[in-house]
């Protein structure tokens, strides 16, 4: 399986990092080992001293798809969960003023959090008017809602298909809102997707 993620995804995300809002959907991906194991805690890595949260829903996919139509995208999925994408900013600031590849900040072991729930999309009136959130130390820091996508969940699938085969069990991060943060030891954060909560990690 691999980790498919979009970046600049939330306009006023884009505005809170002053990056330049993009023409196409921003595309990196993460191996298998940067996912957060079960029951594990984060761990902040040795290189970084400014590892931010990311709260992100996901996608997983559940049949293999090439040059997918995006009205004909919802097929390949069924399920939607809530994650965080780390980012070691320092390191990704440091890379970006070089014009370098991002996987150093964004790919490193545990940097990919995937709840251990998956909610059926049928579950939800409307995919695209979803409210998520994530809290820290039971403050919350950040609340998004699908609507504010630049691009849609079905318009990201039918986009990155016709870059990477979709495969089975694939998950894709569809970006974060704005109210990202820096982690510090300690801290628990607590991830809700309407109302369910979808995951807690402790920091270390």
């Amino acid at each position: 399986m691999k980790i498919i993620c979009i970046g600049r995804n939330y306009g006023a995300h884009i505005s809170e990092l002053q990056n330049e809002k993009p023409k196409d959907p921003v595309i990196f991906l993460k191996p298998d080992t940067a996912i957060l194991l079960k029951k594990q805690p984060f761990f902040i890595p040795d290189f970084s001293n400014d590892v931010h949260y990311e709260v992100e829903v996901l996608v997983k996919i559940k049949k293999v798809g090439k040059y997918i139509q995006s009205n004909f995208a919802h097929k390949y999925y069924d399920e939607v969960g809530l994650g965080i994408d780390f980012t070691a900013r320092d390191l990704q600031n440091e890379l970006k003023e070089k014009g370098l590849p991002w996987e150093k900040a964004k790919s490193f072991d545990g940097a990919a959090v995937i709840g251990e729930k998956w909610i059926d999309k049928n579950a939800f009136q409307n995919i695209n008017n979803v409210n998520f959130s994530l809290e820290k130390n039971q403050q919350k820091v950040q609340s998004g809602n699908t609507s504010d996508m630049l691009w849609k969940i079905d318009e990201i699938i039918a986009y990155v298909s016709q870059y990477f085969t979709l495969k089975i069990g694939d998950i894709i991060f569809t970006g974060t809102p704005e109210g990202v943060g820096k982690v510090e030891p300690n801290d628990r954060l607590t991830g809700f997707l309407e109302k369910e909560e979808m995951f807690s990690i402790q920091v270390k």
